[in-house]
C-alpha cells in the first residue's frame, strides 16, 4: 500500500481521476492483485462516493475520465477502465473504452473488479442469443412499425452504437432514420 504522502506527491496533491483539490484521501483500488506495488490511488470525496455506490453516481462528472483514462499509473488507469465499463450505456464512455490501452495484466486486473460488480445484470440476447452489449451494432430481421408514427423501419436496417434498458433484457435502443427508437431484440441480429 502506497503512504499519503508518495500518493500526494504522485497526484500533485490533486485528485487522480477528476483534478479536484478538495476532501482528498487514499482510495485502496478493489480486486488488487498481491504483486503490484501501487495499489492506491489518490482521490476527492466525490469520486470515492461515486466509485462505492452506483445509485449516487452523476454521469456527467465522469467525463473527467476523458483526461485521467491516459495516466501512466496502473491504479488509475483500472479505476477508469471500471468507471467507464460500468457507464458505458450512456455512449460516450463506450467511445474512451474504444481508444484506451490497457496491458494485458492491467486489463486483467481492471476486469476483475468488474466481474464482482455484475451481481443482477440483465442480459440482452438477439434473435439467434448471441449476448448484445452497448454500443454493438445489429440489423434487423424483419419490418418494423414504429409505434406513435407512420415510420416503418425496413428489414436488413442497420443499428449502430445501440443502448440497452436496464431493467427489461427484451429492449434495446438505438437511431434508425436519425430517430431514436426502442427496438425488442427478437428483432435484432448481431452483426
Amino acid at each position: 500500500m502506497n503512504s499519503e504522502k508518495e500518493l500526494q506527491e504522485r497526484s500533485g496533491n490533486k485528485c487522480e481521476l477528476c483534478s479536484s483539490e478538495e476532501n482528498l484521501s487514499i482510495f485502496e483500488v478493489p480486486n488488487s492483485p498481491t504483486d503490484v506495488a501501487e495499489t492506491s490511488i489518490w482521490v476527492c470525496k466525490i469520486c470515492k462516493e461515486q466509485i462505492e455506490d452506483p445509485e449516487k453516481v452523476d454521469t456527467n462528472h465522469w467525463r473527467c475520465l476523458n483526461d485521467s483514462m491516459w495516466s501512466t499509473v496502473p491504479a488509475v488507469q483500472v479505476m477508469a477502465w471500471r468507471m467507464l465499463n460500468r457507464l458505458k450505456a450512456e455512449g460516450w464512455p463506450q467511445d474512451l473504452l474504444d481508444m484506451m490501452y490497457l496491458e494485458d495484466e492491467t486489463k486483467e486486473w481492471a476486469k476483475a473488479g468488474v466481474a464482482e460488480e455484475k451481481g443482477d445484470v440483465v442480459i440482452h440476447r438477439d434473435s439467434n442469443g448471441v449476448i448484445l452489449e452497448a454500443g454493438d451494432s445489429v440489423v434487423l430481421i424483419k419490418d418494423l412499425k414504429v409505434k406513435g408514427s407512420s415510420m416503418v423501419a425496413k428489414q436488413g436496417t442497420a443499428v449502430r452504437r445501440i443502448s440497452l434498458d436496464h431493467e427489461n433484457e427484451k429492449y434495446i435502443e438505438g437511431k434508425v432514420d436519425g430517430q431514436q427508437i426502442v427496438i425488442i431484440t427478437d428483432f435484432v441480429k448481431k452483426i
